[in-house]
């Protein structure tokens, strides 16, 4: 950089400043720093999220009308259009990959203990809402699929007693999806829900800058309880170069994925035609979707659906709650070892099922 410039911008931004303290960072180093790059991964996806949402905004009209065709100009028409709809809709994908990933990693290496709850309740939000984005933008394209599964989610809302109605006429803007629906959905996808996870994300990085990357238990052990003994590595330049290969890696494969599985638009939505045989929501919803099909229609009186839809709702909420409900003993982190990979073990295994079903 010209020295004149330089010395410009370092009147009026703490630029020096700045630069020093990332000098002076460092993250531990040990057989789990591995882990550590799946959260700038996310970040990475939700950065590409937003570009590409960006360029498609420039042609998409929100409303029942208009909704698929123009998604269809953008596909057919717009030069490079197929390839931006493709990458917006796997990085979607990939960046909810990786933020399981990445809270299963955390979870696994304790890095929910003192002094960073926040930083785990924080984090456990910015999951919920990357699913939030998934399910609000599913309908956009105004498709087949994304129609009849958008009325079997919502109809879900409906089971719960006393707020149910009131529930699923907020979520679809009336008794049924429609237009209004799609426009209300857009209006969370790109207005509400950006920018509480902006903030989040802003509130979450600066609670990792502040408490540094966790040292998991066994590691502090070897190191006699002392996690500043452990080997440390300078993040600027050898972590960030190695976080900037996992985003090259990634990048690699998302432009694979992209290139070569254009996402399909399908064909336009019919509100009166009926629903097709195997509709079903996208992957990271199909554990849900396939256990509400095991839970029988009544369960000590209730919906059943509103039960089953109930015990996860409590098993999210004392996920996020988990480091003010866990005490700090080897005995409790063996247990929440167990029971993340029986929650893991379970997602996969219905998710399977819910595959095999759904296979021709």
């Amino acid at each position: 950089m010209n020295g004149a410039v330089r010395e410009w911008l370092d009147e009026r931004v703490p630029l020096a400043d700045l630069v020093g303290a990332l000098r002076h960072k460092t993250v531990p180093h040990h057989r789990y720093s591995v882990w550590y790059y799946f959260g700038g991964v996310t970040l990475f996806l939700f950065g590409i999220q937003v570009g590409t949402g960006a360029l498609l905004l420039l042609y998409y009209r929100p409303s029942a009308a208009e909704a698929y065709e123009s998604v269809q100009f953008v596909v057919t028409r717009v030069p490079f259009g197929w390839l931006v709809r493709s990458i917006h809709a796997w990085s979607a994908n990939l960046m909810v990959a990786g933020a399981f990933a990445h809270l299963f990693s955390v979870l696994f290496l304790h890095a929910y203990r003192r002094p960073r709850e926040l930083t785990w309740v924080s984090g456990m939000l910015l999951l919920l809402l990357t699913l939030a984005f998934g399910f609000t933008g599913y309908l956009l394209p105004w498709n087949e699929v994304s129609f009849f599964a958008t009325r079997v989610g919502t109809d879900i809302v409906a089971t719960a007693p006393l707020v149910g109605d009131f529930l699923v006429r907020f979520m679809r803007g009336g008794a049924d999806v429609t237009g209004a629906t799609l426009t209300r959905l857009f209006g969370f996808h790109v207005a509400i829900l950006p920018a509480i996870a902006t903030a989040l994300v802003a509130f979450h990085l600066l609670l990792v800058q502040r408490h540094g990357m966790s040292v998991p238990p066994s590691v502090e052990q070897r190191a006699n309880g002392d996690p500043s003994a452990v080997r440390q590595m300078p993040f600027l330049p050898h972590f960030l170069l190695r976080d900037l290969f996992a985003w090259t890696a990634v990048l690699v494969v998302l432009a694979g994925l992209s290139t070569f599985y254009p996402w399909e638009l399908g064909t336009k939505a019919d509100p009166f035609a009926p629903a097709p045989a195997g509709i079903r929501p996208e992957w990271y919803f199909l554990w849900a979707f396939q256990t509400l099909k095991y839970v029988p229609p009544s369960v000590v009186g209730l919906n059943g659906e509103f039960v089953a839809a109930a015990a996860m709702g409590a098993g999210a909420l004392g996920a996020v709650l988990l480091p003010f409900l866990l005490r700090g003993t080897p005995r409790a982190r063996r247990a929440v070892v167990w029971v993340g990979l029986g929650v893991l073990g379970f997602m996969a295994v219905m998710t399977s099922l819910a595959l095999t079903e759904g296979a021709p």
